[in-house]
């Protein structure tokens, strides 16, 4: 199991957001999810992830233990990091 830190950049998760962030997730078969304050859901669950109402600028945890485990944490934070410089 791993885990990495990720700071939300600007616009925060909003639906479009959250729909290519599962999306991404879905592509691996390593189990992934994302906490914020406290609570924890499965980040292949498009209701899940926007149930957590996260807004830009905050800290949120993600999850992950599988076999591709590491790749799955590298992409999403990738997937962050462009929506920063975008």
């Amino acid at each position: 199991m791993k885990e990495k830190t990720i700071i939300i950049p600007e616009p925060g998760l909003h639906p479009e957001a959250v729909s290519n962030l599962v999306q991404l997730a879905g592509t691996y078969v390593s189990s992934l999810t994302i906490s914020y304050h406290g609570k924890t859901v499965d980040l292949k669950s498009i209701l899940g992830v926007l149930s957590l109402g996260i807004p830009a600028g905050t800290e949120i945890k993600i999850i992950a233990d599988g076999e591709d485990e590491t790749d799955a944490l590298e992409n999403i934070a990738d997937y962050f990091n462009k929506q920063k410089s975008a």
